[in-house]
C-alpha cells in the first residue's frame, strides 16, 4: 500500500532509551530498528540515540542507520534531549520520540515536527517496577505531563488497545496512528516438536512479564504430564528471582533459563515447543506471538494485557485467559488435546503471516510524510463504526 513511499535525503532522529544490543533491550527495541532500517532503505538518513553500554561501542553505523550512545539507563533522557536541543546529533527534519513510560520531551528541544512511539501505557508497571514515590512521579509525567507537551504531535501506537489507552490520558484519536509489528520469515530449523510436551516463554526477565506464573504453571501440571518441560528465553534484571523461584520450584531440571541465546537458537525453541505462555501484565503488542506462531506453535497469554487481543486471536492462534488459573486450564488443554493443539498451530501460522515488517516500513514511513507535510494520520477502532472519525490523513491498518 505504501511501497513507494521514500524520504530521500531527511534525517530523522530516533530518541530511545535501548537498543536491541543493551541486555536490557526487547520488542520495543526490535521494532524500532525495523522501522529505522525500513526508513534508510527509503533513502532516509536515520540516526538512533540511546543509553550506552558495554556490549556495543558509543558510534557505529548498522545496515545504514548511525547509532550514538551516550548516558545510562537514567541519563539518557536528558543526554538525548541536550544533543538534540544543541543540534548535536545534526539537523533533524524530523524527531521520533520512543516514549517507553518516560518520554524525552523532545518537543521542548526542537521546532522540527516530532512523533512519538508509544508501545503501551504503564499504568500497571509504574508500581511493580518503581514501587512508592518514584513510581508515582513516572505515572504522573507519563499520563499528565506527556499528553500536554505533546499536545499538537503526531502519535505512532502499535495496537488499538494503546490508542484507546493514549485517548484515555487525552490524546486525541485524530492525532494516532496504529502501525503494527511485523513478523519475520521463520529460520529455517531441524528439529520439530519436541516427543515430550514443552512450554516456552521469551522476552525480558522483569517482574512485570510475569514470568512466575509459567514457573507456577508447570508446576501444577506436572502431576498430569510428568515430562513436562518449561524453556525460558531472555535475560533481565529480575533473572536472579527467577532462577531461584526455578531452582526452588524444579530441583530436577526440568524448568531451563537459557539466558540470551543467538537468534538461531531460539527459533529452535519456538520450533520444538508445544505451546508459548506469554503471562506479562502488559504488552503493547506481543511480537513474540508471531514469532512463535511462525513455528506453528500457538500462544496462550492473559486478556488484560492490552495487545494481546489484536496480536492473539482467541480460539484460532492461541488462548486469552483472564487469570491465573485460567492460564493453567489453556496451557492443559493445548498440551493433552491433540486436535485443538494441531487447529491453533496451523492458526498461529496462518495469523503471523498478516503482518510483515515491510509493511510496517511502508506504514511508518508514510506517517513520517504525512508529518513533515504537517498533516496528522489516524487509525480507526475497530469497535467505532467505519467513518465515523475519518478526516483527511486517516490512516487505517488491516
Amino acid at each position: 500500500m505504501h511501497d513507494h513511499v521514500r524520504l530521500d535525503g531527511r534525517h530523522v532522529i530516533f530518541l530511545s532509551w535501548r537498543d536491541t544490543t543493551n541486555p536490557e533491550g526487547g520488542g520495543a527495541e526490535l521494532y524500532l530498528e525495523h522501522m529505522a532500517r525500513g526508513l534508510a532503505e527509503r533513502g532516509a538518513r536515520v540516526t538512533v540515540f540511546c543509553a550506552a553500554h558495554e556490549r556495543a561501542p558509543a558510534d557505529e553505523v548498522l545496515d545504514g542507520v548511525r547509532f550514538v550512545r551516550r548516558g545510562s539507563k537514567l541519563t539518557v533522557y536528558l543526554a538525548g534531549f541536550l544533543r538534540l536541543l544543541t543540534r548535536r546529533l545534526g539537523h533533524a527534519d524530523v524527531v521520533v520520540d520512543v516514549q517507553n513510560g518516560m518520554p524525552f520531551l523532545a518537543r521542548l528541544a526542537t521546532r522540527r515536527p516530532v512523533v512519538v512511539l508509544v508501545h503501551h501505557v504503564h499504568r500497571e508497571q509504574w508500581p511493580v517496577v518503581y514501587p512508592g514515590v518514584t513510581g508515582r512521579v513516572g505515572w504522573w509525567i507519563e499520563s499528565w505531563l506527556a499528553p500536554r507537551v505533546y499536545r499538537s504531535c503526531q502519535y505512532v501506537a502499535v495496537s488499538q488497545a494503546t490508542r484507546r489507552e493514549l485517548v484515555e490520558l487525552g490524546v486525541d484519536a485524530h492525532r494516532i496512528a496504529v502501525v503494527h509489528n511485523g513478523t519475520a520469515p521463520e529460520l529455517e530449523v531441524s528439529d520439530g516438536k519436541s516427543e515430550v510436551p514443552e512450554i516456552c516463554v521469551v522476552g525480558r526477565l522483569v517482574p512485570h512479564k510475569q514470568v512466575e506464573h509459567a514457573i507456577d504453571a508447570w508446576r501444577d501440571l506436572r502431576a498430569e504430564l510428568p515430562d513436562l518441560r518449561l524453556t525460558i528465553v531472555g535475560d533481565g534484571w529480575w533473572s536472579e528471582q527467577l532462577r531461584e523461584h526455578a531452582r526452588a520450584t524444579d530441583p530436577g531440571g526440568a524448568v531451563t533459563l537459557t539466558g540470551h541465546v543467538s537468534e538461531l537458537a531460539k527459533q529452535q525453541v519456538y520450533a520444538r515447543s508445544w505451546v508459548m505462555a506469554l503471562p506479562s501484565l502488559k504488552e503493547g503488542w506481543g511480537l513474540v506471538v508471531g514469532e512463535a506462531g511462525r513455528h506453528r506453535t500457538p500462544t496462550v497469554a492473559y486478556r488484560s494485557a492490552g495487545g494481546t487481543r489484536e496480536s492473539v486471536i482467541d480460539g484460532t492462534s492461541g488462548l486469552l485467559v483472564d487469570d491465573y488459573a485460567g492460564m493453567v486450564d489453556a496451557l492443559r488443554s493445548v498440551l493433552t488435546d491433540t486436535e485443538r493443539r494441531q487447529r491453533l498451530s496451523e492458526g498461529a501460522l496462518e495469523v503471523s503471516r498478516r503482518f510483515t515488517w515491510e509493511h510496517a516500513h511502508g506504514s511508518f514511513a508514510a506517517v513520517l510524510t504525512s508529518t513533515l507535510r504537517g498533516e496528522l494520520s489516524a487509525s480507526q477502532d475497530p469497535d467505532e463504526e467505519p467513518g465515523s472519525s475519518a478526516g483527511p490523513g486517516y490512516w487505517v491498518e488491516p
